[in-house]
């Protein structure tokens, strides 16, 4: 596309100056020239042409001047519109008043023809910029406004009703919160009924962050639940997703996986824990019991991995508390963590909480801990505990 210039001038010879000096590039088209003889003509050739790129205006003109036609184009608020400004050279006020209000450059008269070709070239150059801008702005709004969307669908996907099994009211209390430390986050937790005594609970951190932790989380998390509803075993389900996960991951991406299969009725949990946090076991009495270390590696690695299952007992009034690392390694403004001692002892001040309150009592006293320091992680908790 050519550039645009619209010469403002009540001299009718700088037409013919112009258009001979640059027929060069008027013949490659590269410049498209349009003349006006006052401010008034300009602004309707501009209303006609929305697209003109540089005016090269006259200061000293009837009916409009160039001073007030700087105001009206300022007024169109369009910083890709670059206005030359020309004038005698003892007019210097006049210019200087005209640079002062937003004017990209001045000529004087006579006219230097080469180094007005040097001033159009250059505000070529910050055109090409500002546009270039403009694009990259209008991008980074698109995008946005896709995450916005993004951050919608990936909380729709995650449970948030409580309580989730109303009719399990007697035997289960349940509540779970996800925190993303950016638009989308690669954390998630699960819970769903598999069968009239039991419930399958998961709680997964994906590696990385971002768009590509929010796909392989949403993923991730979809096998889970539809391999555990069919009421595998909680080895058998996370070893038939770890084979599918790790056949289809890309640039290695992995996650951390705790899923149990719960008992209603006995307070039984059957659980793998696929390099994930170990939990913790509020319980009844105020004791925190810290469940053992993960045996086996994270999830989506490699495909022939066979994985194991431990079991727990949660007795009246224990709860279970499951959370990702974005809770104890979060940071204060001093670079120090969370850490595993404040969460215990949060944890034993919340023995007569239910579970969103244990949950809000933990996201309370990690909030005061790290005030004044960005958020480097998703802070995720799942907490169950039997009535």
């Amino acid at each position: 596309m050519p550039t645009k210039i619209l010469s403002v001038d009540d001299e009718m010879d700088l037409e013919l100056l112009l258009t001979q000096y640059f027929r060069r590039k008027i013949r490659k088209g590269e410049y498209e020239f349009f003349f006006a003889h006052n401010g008034l003509e300009a602004l309707t050739m501009l209303l006609k042409h929305k697209d003109i790129d540089i005016i090269l205006s006259d200061i000293n003109m009837p009916e409009m001047d160039g001073l007030t036609l700087l105001t009206k184009i300022n007024e169109m608020q369009n910083p890709a519109l670059k206005c030359i400004m020309v004038s005698a050279y003892g007019d210097m006020g006049n210019i200087r008043q005209a640079m002062n209000n937003g004017a990209f450059d001045f000529a004087t008269k006579p006219i230097d023809l080469d180094d007005l070709s040097r001033t159009i070239e250059k505000a070529i150059e910050q055109i090409h910029y500002i546009r270039q801008m403009q694009e990259d702005s209008n991008q980074l709004q698109s995008l946005k406004g896709d995450l916005a969307v993004a951050h919608e669908i990936q909380q729709a996907i995650l449970p948030r009703i409580f309580p989730p099994f109303p009719e399990e009211t007697g035997f289960l209390d349940i509540a779970a919160s996800m925190e993303a430390a950016k638009d989308i986050g690669g954390d998630f937790y699960d819970f769903f009924r598999i069968d009239e005594d039991h419930i399958g609970v998961c709680i997964a951190d994906v590696s990385g962050k971002g768009i590509p932790a929010a796909i392989f989380m949403a993923v991730s998390r979809t096998l889970i639940r539809a391999t555990g509803i069919q009421g595998d075993s909680a080895a058998e389900c996370i070893t038939y997703s770890n084979k599918l996960l790790a056949k289809e991951s890309v640039n290695c991406m992995f996650v951390t996986v705790f899923y149990g299969i719960y008992n209603l009725r006995t307070g039984e949990l059957t659980y793998t824990n696929a390099g994930h946090n170990p939990p913790y076991i509020l319980k009844s009495d105020g004791q925190v019991v810290e469940t053992p270390m993960p045996q086996d590696p994270i999830v989506g690695a490699f495909d022939f991995l066979e994985y194991h299952q431990a079991t727990l007992q949660l007795d009246k009034g224990d709860m279970l508390i499951m959370f990702t690392d974005g809770v104890n390694e979060a940071m204060n403004t001093e670079l120090e963590e969370y850490g595993d001692e404040r969460l215990i002892n949060i944890l034993k001040q919340s023995v007569n909480k239910d579970c969103q309150e244990t949950i809000k009592a933990v996201k309370a006293d990690l909030s005061a801990f790290t005030t004044g320091a960005e958020q480097s992680d998703d802070i995720t908790m799942l907490a169950i505990k039997r009535l």
